[in-house]
């Protein structure tokens, strides 16, 4: 039976130059075919509030959400490491809120770890969340749930203000306690350059190939979604949506054509119970009509 990896083993991937895999899932089927593929770590997004809730962004996303979608993926995947997103304005708020919300996502979600969004302006609740025995997967670069502020999704890191920035952050988790670094839309050379200056792992979406590990959204890979919009930084393994559009469309025309169900999906009596139904006959009726108008 495969073990499930602990914080421990990732940061021995990174010194070993293993990469690490990484895939959202967000409920019991995902997260079952995603452990049998293989993979290291399942992170429950609270990217589903784009693609299985239907929102524009992260930000409408609930604590209850997350706890819900989190418990279900880990019925799914027993022998996963699972990392599951506090979300938007669960922290921020001091150490006491962030503790008691992120002690839900593995009392209820049954997480193993937990992830937050942003840099030094979080390096206290996330050194607390450690200090409580909450291991702390930080984000930086594009962060989804500031990307109002942020003034949309675009790469991080251009600049080298902004750069240097990120690379603070970067050390300021590390400091905090934080065992891994997801590294969003920021340019390669940048992400190399905190993959090198840190000791435990990061793990890119859209920055590049120096990273230790990546991670990209299950209904990007599998194009389950309509319409499916590109992305540069994914690559597809699989066109799920037309496939399962087909599918269904076949299922329609056969239920309006009659071509289902067909014999082999009936199931037939050894016997003919209904002429022995009350009523099932014109001779019942009238026998039974006679017993009913019998005047005394």
């Amino acid at each position: 039976m495969k073990q499930p990896l602990t914080i421990t083993k990732l940061k021995k991937m990174k010194q070993s130059g293993e990469p690490i895999s990484v895939l959202t899932a967000y409920d019991y089927p995902s997260a079952k075919l995603a452990e049998e593929a293989g993979i290291d770590v399942i992170l429950v997004g609270d990217s589903l509030g784009n693609v299985v809730l239907g929102y524009d962004t992260t930000i409408p996303v609930t604590l209850d959400d997350m706890v819900y979608h989190s418990r279900a993926v880990a019925r799914g995947a027993q022998n996963t490491f699972i990392v599951t997103d506090l979300p938007f304005m669960t922290y921020r708020l001091g150490s006491e809120t962030t503790l008691r919300n992120a002690a839900r996502l593995l009392q209820e979600g049954y997480a193993h770890a937990i992830k937050m969004e942003g840099g030094a302006d979080i390096a206290e609740e996330v050194a607390a969340c450690v200090r409580a025995g909450i291991p702390v997967m930080g984000h930086i670069g594009l962060t989804p749930q500031s990307v109002h502020q942020l003034g949309g999704y675009k790469v991080q890191g251009k600049l080298p203000k902004e750069a240097q920035q990120l690379i603070d952050d970067a050390k300021a988790l590390e400091a905090a306690g934080a065992f891994a670094i997801v590294l969003e839309l920021v340019t390669e050379q940048l992400a190399e350059a905190i993959s090198e200056a840190l000791t435990i792992p990061t793990i890119g979406i859209g920055a590049g190939r120096g990273c230790d590990g990546q991670v990209l959204v299950y209904h990007d890979i599998l194009q389950y979604a309509s319409p499916y919009r590109e992305k540069r930084f994914v690559k597809t393994y699989a066109d799920l949506g037309t496939t399962v559009r087909n599918a269904i469309g076949k299922y329609v025309a056969d239920v309006k054509s009659r071509a289902f169900p067909q014999q082999e999906h009936v199931f037939l009596s050894e016997q003919e119970p209904l002429k022995h139904l009350y009523g099932s006959n014109s001779s019942d009726l009238e026998s039974a009509g006679k017993k009913e108008t019998k005047v005394p």
